[in-house]
């Protein structure tokens, strides 16, 4: 339930930031765990200084800082409308519904309703109300499981105020009849639906209309931001209303996130949906002619026969070769053009023409323009590449994955890619320009001590820099060990080391630990090396999906989490359950993945040194990440140990240790002993 959309005027608060966070203040009273935190309050006066001045602010927050808090209340405080972007969904329903509602208690006291707040997710989140009554008067379902979602799906909109499919517990995250009736905007027929003024869609918009506080996630602002960019500003483009002023949490993910949206992808997968979408459209109006039979079918021979000539690689590879490609099958890519061309022509010759025939046939055209596109266009600031994925577990069009993400089973889907380089000079020219003013904050931002770095990726020329450190004595609560003897990560002697080093420190420990790797390939040989020789439980990552994984982990003493990328940030565990992180090397982002490789060669052609200006920094803030898991509160302590030992060795390892929090570190095996209390117990004191 929203909390309500009563707006608080901005001179209602009378009281200072420093009353509200200092000792005896307002926050004092209202929270129950609280403690005086100078970093808290140093960035909330920074956050509320540049909006109050209109100016753009970049801040690091060390874990512990109570960063939501020190950019919510300036927020509520400065009366402006402002969205407030998150990385994840999880943090988007933590502000909504835990830090907002308790914010409305500490401010109005035993009032209730006096923040004007929404949230929103992408539209793939929300049911369609009108593809729903499609399926329901002519059902097309395939087996018992689609059956029995279709049933839950049915019976939950009778009752659902917001169309939200987290609503749905009993719904598995993959569900194929879900993909069918989401709201996504290629079958969107906007206010020409007769649903219109019931769509969950509009119903969001109104909402978000009134607010004054949105609060959405990264790929949704982009996702609006592309949308918009694309309709070049049209006044019904988008779902996010206009605002001056916007707080991106969690900004260390921009670059990654901004290059999926601003970027093309064409797949086999999307040419099928639109055959499947054209189908159950005309079955559903009974306007099937041979015609439009005959050039679906085509359609889907094309395509599948283009898409199986592209370059077989498993993963990601750069597609460079495309003009010789076109040389040799462009009687394939003209097919292709010709069978959705013809798509097109056949739907403009029904002789009648609900409105979702020319959604369909506009979704035909934007295929045909983006195909040619990443075949033939030649943008300097644009890499074109392929990546093949399972099936199963697709992530949305246009969404990236990593080089080390495993594969999943089953059909394979082709994508075509067309990702800008640099996305910094789009971001400048279509979004800091025209803020009022952005707030970038994270735990994970600044690189020995400075922001260049991040400025430079996200073409942030002129802001205001804070580095607030945390709350948390890691000296005392934590132990850095980097093994001086182990041979270097790349070399084949490296797994059978590291398997002896990570079962001894595992012993000190007594398990209660995660071990991060930069690829699958390595995580399963060391993985398979410790299996039966330890003798706590192990977990590993695709075992089980990552929620029950982490579960699992919170509940079994002693247990052993093995994982790769997806558990390197956004993961919380406090307390004894997870006293130890080690990380096998150093994360630097894999050189044959071709968007990192084109932006490797463009800063080296620019005449910049990339490894120094782009891979280390990469690599220093995931690395950051990734010792970010171990202290999430002030009674955490343990160990954090980095088998690569290139960190002491390599000149650029200094940036990796200047831009660690103070640890207190160590190359002997004996001192992690003494920091577990091993040594005095075996001494008997």
């Amino acid at each position: 339930m929203a909390p309500s959309t009563q707006s608080v005027p901005a001179t209602q608060f009378g009281f200072s930031l420093y009353q509200f966070f200092a000792p005896g203040g307002l926050l004092s009273k209202t929270h129950p765990a609280y403690e005086f935190r100078r970093g808290q309050l140093q960035m909330a006066q920074s956050v509320e200084e540049a909006i109050a001045e209109k100016r753009h602010l970049i801040v690091e927050a060390g874990t512990g800082t109570g960063k939501t808090l020190a950019y919510l209340l300036p927020v509520i405080r400065s009366g402006k409308r402002v969205i407030i972007s998150t990385g994840t969904k999880n943090l988007q329903e933590q502000l909504f519904f835990k830090d907002v509602p308790f914010l409305e208690r500490a401010l109005f006291a035993d009032s209730v309703g006096k923040l004007s707040v929404c949230y929103m997710k992408g539209r793939n989140n929300y049911l369609c109300r009108k593809k729903l009554y499609d399926l329901t008067d002519q059902p097309v379902l395939s087996g018992l499981e689609e059956i029995e979602h279709y049933r839950a799906i049915a019976a939950w909109e009778k009752t659902t105020q917001t169309g939200d499919r987290a609503e749905l517990a009993e719904l598995p995250e993959a569900s194929a009849l879900w993909r069918k009736l989401d709201a996504r905007a290629d079958t969107c027929l906007g206010q020409k639906c007769k649903e219109w003024e019931r769509c969950f869609i509009t119903e969001m918009r109104r909402r978000a209309a009134e607010s004054d506080i949105i609060i959405v996630n990264h790929h949704l602002f982009f996702a609006d931001l592309a949308i918009k960019l694309e309709a070049e500003n049209a006044p019904d483009a988008g779902v996010l209303p206009d605002c001056g002023v916007v707080i991106f949490d969690e900004a260390h993910e921009l670059e990654e996130v901004a290059g999926n949206y601003f970027g093309i992808s064409v797949s086999n997968m999307r040419m099928e949906e639109l055959a499947r979408d054209i189908e159950a459209l005309l079955q559903r109006e009974k306007l099937y002619t041979p015609g439009i039979s005959g050039a679906i079918k085509t359609l889907r021979e094309r395509s599948q026969l283009f898409f199986s000539l592209l370059p077989a690689h498993e993963g990601r590879m750069a597609f460079d070769g495309r003009r010789e490609f076109l040389e040799e099958n462009g009687e394939e890519y003209n097919a292709l053009h010709q069978a959705l061309r013809r798509i097109g022509a056949e739907l403009e010759q029904l002789p009648q023409k609900p409105d979702q025939v020319f959604s369909v046939a506009r979704r035909a055209q934007q295929l045909q323009a983006q195909l040619g596109f990443v075949m033939e266009d030649e943008n300097p600031n644009t890499v074109f590449w392929i990546e093949r994925r399972g099936a199963r577990g697709v992530a949305g069009v246009g969404a990236r994955r990593t080089a080390e993400e495993k594969p999943s089973r089953g059909r394979t889907n082709v994508f075509l890619q067309a990702t800008p380089i640099e996305v910094g000079p789009i971001l400048r020219e279509c979004l800091w320009s025209k803020m009022e003013t952005a707030v970038l904050t994270s735990a994970t931002l600044a690189v020995g001590g400075g922001f260049d770095y991040i400025r430079q990726r996200l073409g942030l020329d002129h802001a205001r820099e804070s580095i607030v450190p945390s709350h948390f004595d890691y000296e005392s609560q934590v132990i850095l060990y980097v093994p001086p003897d182990l041979p270097d990560p790349r070399t084949p002697q490296f797994a059978a080391q590291a398997s002896d080093r990570v079962r001894r420190l595992l012993e000190i420990t007594r398990g209660r630990a995660f071990v991060l790797f930069t690829s699958y390939a390595q995580m399963n040989e060391i993985y398979g090396r410790l299996l039966g020789l330890l003798e706590f439980p192990m977990l590993k990552q695709g075992d089980a999906p990552k929620s029950a994984l982490l579960e699992e982990f919170r509940i079994t003493p002693h247990a052993v989490l093995f994982g790769t990328s997806s558990f390197w940030q956004g993961v919380d565990v406090q307390g004894e359950q997870l006293s130890c992180v080690i990380i096998d090397r150093l994360p630097f982002a894999a050189p044959s993945d071709p968007v990192v490789a084109a932006r490797v060669k463009a800063i080296d052609s620019g005449g910049g040194n990339a490894f120094y200006e782009y891979q280390v920094p990469g690599a220093v803030i995931t690395l950051k990440q990734g010792f970010g898991r171990l202290i999430r509160s002030l009674h955490d302590r343990g160990l954090l140990a980095l088998l690569d030992n290139r960190i002491l060795k390599k000149q650029y390892g200094k940036v990796f240790v200047e831009s660690l929090p103070s640890y207190s570190r160590t190359t002997d095996l004996r001192k992690v002993e003494e920091f577990f209390g091993i040594g005095r117990v075996e001494a008997g004191l």
